[in-house]
């Protein structure tokens, strides 16, 4: 891959849906996050890992049409040439918030700016749409997310025990907000 990197953020369209989950790729779990709730704010430390792990999600299995033109969510593609890096899959929340569903990009394109650019972009949807900011959810043991979503203008606006009930590695779920 050379540098610079050339990137385009363009909507799914019906010639896109093939390789939407493209950017569905391993990432590392180097830790986890602990958080804590003192006089009504939200802090946490990291907990690093002696040992980082590698996980990968399983390919989303969803309607892709209903994004498409739709007035209420959109996924937006990050391109590098034909190449498909890069996704952030957004929603129109009931709190006028835009909730990303998830944003994923390829493990040999991280650290180019893409995820950034996706950001950019999804922000830019969601102040058309007049919403108040952007939210998501990651997992507290995805770090390296959770510092990405800092360095972008995140806060952490919440802890739920309970989301993960069912899955045995995942204690908290974590509530990044950011308020344009």
């Amino acid at each position: 891959m050379s540098n610079p990197l050339t990137i385009s953020i363009r909507p799914l369209d019906s010639s896109t849906v093939t390789v939407v989950n493209d950017a569905n790729d391993t990432f590392p779990v180097i830790g986890y996050i602990s958080p804590q709730f003192i006089d009504g704010e939200w802090s946490y430390e990291e907990q690093l890992f002696d040992r980082p792990q590698s996980i990968r999600f399983p390919d989303d299995q969803l309607d892709w049409t209903s994004y498409i033109d739709s007035a209420d969510r959109i996924v937006l593609l990050a391109f590098s040439g034909a190449s498909c890096v890069g996704q952030i899959r957004v929603h129109r929340d009931w709190n006028r918030f835009a909730y990303i569903e998830n944003i994923a990009v390829r493990s040999d394109y991280r650290q180019h700016g893409i995820g950034r650019k996706l950001l950019d972009a999804a922000t830019q949807w969601a102040k058309e749409k007049q919403l108040v900011g952007l939210s998501l959810e990651a997992q507290h043991d995805n770090v390296i997310a959770c510092r990405f979503y800092v360095r972008h203008g995140f806060k952490l606006g919440g802890v739920d025990t309970l989301k993960q009930f069912a899955n045995p590695h995942i204690d908290w779920t974590l509530y990044w907000y950011k308020v344009f």
